[in-house]
């Protein structure tokens, strides 16, 4: 894995990784009844994870990768398993409310991480990193007001749920230095492919949905996998509460291209909503100055 322990560079990765897992919402949103096919979703979803992430192993390792699943430790397993529970409740906090919603839900990831890290890892947070997640909050507070969506209470709890299980995520991938990330991540996509494959049995419902359907499952895997090793490696060089929120760009994006006419979703944000996203760019660009500024070496605890 890439050895990165300048923030300077870590910095874009992470907000490029935010920004590609921002197209996930459109391709869910084009599937066909994604009402019934959660299952089948994360099962292809996971699957293609789990491919690719050993693929990516195996071209930088050689054929000794699988050693790594030996060097998890508690770490690696917590890890994975939290990932693989944000994975999981996304689909169906997504297919129960807006974008919006499901969205400005993963915007508390700064607040689970701060904490999280806070309790476990002993990381303090500095005053100019609370200032950009207070900043956060009171976009996340506008954009919240006045929703009027259906089922949101549902979509609401799932997406929480979500928002937590990356937060742990994000916490162990400073938890132990040696243990193999991406590895991790190949473990969330694995165990999304069997917790799915044991729900498709118990419900006696098809693997694999229509070929169209199938081909986004893999493409939103694939989304996810990228952003995941840019985080992944930007993890290195950033304290983890600083990590969720600089990935706040999911957030922005995520809700943009679905309402962008361009690809005919057109689920058109709230005036709260934009504005709302507005203090969320705020808060982006304030911690981004900060960086440029700060010169300071962050380690990994």
């Amino acid at each position: 894995m890439l050895e990165l322990k300048n923030p300077r560079i870590a910095v874009p990765l992470v907000l490029l990784a935010g920004i590609i897992w921002s197209f996930g919402p459109l391709v869910v949103r084009n599937l066909d009844d994604p009402q019934i096919i959660k299952w089948q979703y994360i099962f292809g979803r996971g699957l293609t994870i789990f491919i690719l992430l050993n693929l990516y192993l195996f071209f930088e390792e050689g054929k000794i990768f699988y050693k790594n699943y030996f060097k998890m430790g508690i770490s690696g397993l917590v890890g994975g398993s939290g990932l693989a529970v944000a994975i999981i409740t996304f689909i169906f906090s997504i297919t129960n409310t807006s974008v919006a919603i499901s969205l400005l839900c993963l915007a508390a990831m700064p607040f689970f991480t701060a904490l999280l890290a806070f309790l476990f890892l002993k990381e303090k947070i500095s005053l100019n990193v609370w200032i950009s997640i207070i900043i956060a909050a009171v976009g996340i507070i506008i954009m919240a007001i006045g929703s009027e969506e259906q089922n949101t209470l549902i979509g609401f709890i799932f997406g929480l749920t979500s928002s937590l299980g990356f937060s742990v995520f994000s916490v162990t991938l400073r938890w132990r230095k040696e243990t193999p990330k991406f590895t991790t991540i190949a473990f969330a996509g694995f165990f999304c492919f069997i917790f799915s494959s044991m729900m498709i049995f118990n419900n006696d419902l098809v693997f694999f949905s229509t070929s169209y359907n199938s081909a986004l499952f893999s493409l939103h895997g694939t989304l996810v996998c990228f952003g995941l090793i840019l985080y992944s490696i930007g993890s290195k060089a950033i304290p983890a509460a600083e990590l969720t929120l600089l990935s706040l760009t999911e957030i922005i994006g995520g809700i943009f291209w679905v309402w962008l006419p361009l690809f005919g979703i057109n689920e058109i944000p709230s005036t709260n909503t934009i504005i709302g996203g507005f203090f969320l760019f705020i808060s982006l660009t304030y911690y981004s100055l900060v960086m440029r500024w700060n010169k300071r070496y962050i380690g990994l605890n």
